[in-house]
């Protein structure tokens, strides 16, 4: 049974930060691109990091020089390290874990999502 589970969500006054954390179980975590997605209210899920199981990144372009997305292969498990959080960031963040483009059967698996508001 595959599990993503996240932590570290919580209410922070702007500017401040948090650390996202996704533990997996139940893959072959080292193989996957693992992801963290947000959805604010009214508006689309979207994509804020991802990093591939060989450590390339890649961001939201609003998040570029604040979030820093990272992994520990021996830990399964993933994190998104948010400083200088703004308003705008507020939303539900979820872990995602994809393996379109390694495998031959690829799956993609969701957490349950944590919330994060920045708000004064």
């Amino acid at each position: 049974q595959v599990q993503l589970v996240e932590s570290g969500g919580g209410l922070v006054q702007p500017g401040g930060s948090l650390r996202l954390s996704c533990a997996a179980s139940g893959i072959i975590f080292s193989i996957y691109r693992m992801g963290w997605y947000r959805q604010a209210p009214g508006k689309q899920r979207e994509l804020v990091a991802s990093i591939t199981g060989g450590g390339r990144t890649n961001y939201l372009d609003s998040v570029k020089g604040r979030f820093t997305i990272s992994r520990d292969n021996a830990k399964n498990t993933v994190y998104l390290q948010m400083n200088s959080l703004k308003p705008e960031d507020t939303a539900v963040y979820y872990c995602n874990a994809d393996s379109t483009g390694v495998v031959f059967n690829p799956n993609i698996y969701w957490g349950q999502g944590t919330q994060v508001t920045a708000s004064s």
